[in-house]
């Protein structure tokens, strides 16, 4: 129960850069600092710097990792929380994730035979479609 003394109901507000890394979004408060700074944040449609106010009710827009997040704040966290509380915090709007490509089978040589010749990486490149 500690973990939610942390977490409150109030309208007040926190930094947009701790509450990102507060609810697990990022990884790091560094993180969730360098991606407001880089313009990777935006908070109702705005981007915003890293000690920019967010209150219940802003919908947040977080791209990292060649994906974007988009969350709506349901409450105010001040302190890094467990993933369970932290899911409590807010909406999740976010798109699916992409699918992951098929990564198609591996080619083995067979032991001993070195390496491969400029001809046969050419056919070995042409088989992986690259």
């Amino acid at each position: 129960m500690a973990a939610e003394a942390h977490v409150t109901e109030d309208q007040g507000s926190v930094r947009a850069d701790v509450w990102i890394w507060s609810v697990r979004l990022t990884k790091t408060r560094s993180q969730a600092a360098s991606a407001c700074r880089a313009g990777h944040v935006r908070v109702n449609g705005e981007r915003v710097k890293p000690a920019a106010p967010v209150k219940v009710g802003d919908e947040i827009r977080v791209r990292h990792a060649e994906r974007e997040r988009l969350v709506v704040v349901k409450r105010i966290v001040r302190k890094r929380v467990g993933a369970p509380v932290a899911v409590q915090c807010y909406v999740d709007n976010s798109p699916p994730p992409p699918p992951r490509e098929f990564a198609g089978p591996v080619a083995v040589r067979e032991r001993g035979a070195g390496r491969p010749t400029k001809r046969e990486r050419r056919v070995l490149d042409e088989l992986q479609g690259h």
